[in-house]
């Protein structure tokens, strides 16, 4: 089964909630995220810490497991599949790109996350769900 981490379970692994734990679980050797969960990452991280130090650890958490990613592109498919997501869902455009991105990949997928706007159209998708 091909693993899918979207931006908020790749967060999750680096801070201490009950979603790491979780995020911990269905990590494997083969997970693959989007090219966009990088940006998307570090930009949450000034919003879980006030602190430059823990920041810094943080982003530097995120850089250091991001090589260890398979990395999905975000191409001209991936962006033209977003956007018949975006009609057909009820979605943000990061949400549909992680979603477009995921459904490139062998199936069958586990898709993380811990997002409630994603978790139904990734069930209409056919992925096997893991979140909260």
């Amino acid at each position: 089964m091909t693993v899918f981490f979207d931006a908020t379970a790749v967060i999750a692994l680096h801070v201490d909630t009950r979603e790491r734990q979780i995020a911990l679980k269905a990590l494997d050797g083969d997970t693959c995220v989007s090219a966009l969960s990088l940006t998307e990452a570090l930009a949450v991280i000034a919003k879980l810490t006030d602190e430059p130090i823990l920041q810094a650890d943080i982003e530097d958490a995120l850089r250091l497991q991001w090589d260890r990613y398979g990395v999905v592109p975000v191409d001209q498919r991936c962006l033209d599949r977003a956007a018949a997501l975006l009609r057909e869902q009820p979605l943000r455009l990061a949400d549909a790109l992680q979603l477009a991105a995921a459904e490139r990949l062998p199936h069958p997928i586990k898709y993380v996350t811990f997002d409630p706007i994603q978790i139904p159209v990734a069930l209409g998708l056919g992925f096997d769900v893991v979140s909260r």
